[in-house]
């Protein structure tokens, strides 16, 4: 595991609210931000919050870093 993953892994699991966390597993499951948005009973633009939250929090700029991120806290 690269030191970026290990990093972000040991912040995540600090930083992250339990939504937040909720909405990174929808997303790395292939869900598209409606479809967690339902899953969640939320509005599409708070998954957007939410994932931009998540991004800023843990300086991560692509969806491919953020499912790598999900796969290393098991969600």
């Amino acid at each position: 595991m690269s030191v970026a993953v290990t990093e972000h892994t040991e912040t995540a699991a600090v930083a992250l609210a339990p939504r937040e966390r909720e909405t990174l597993r929808h997303i790395a499951a292939g869900r598209t931000y409606l479809q967690a948005a339902r899953q969640m009973g939320l509005s599409r633009h708070t998954v957007d919050a939410y994932l931009r939250r998540i991004r800023a929090k843990l300086d991560i700029t692509t969806t491919a870093e953020l499912t790598r991120l999900a796969v290393s806290l098991g969600l």
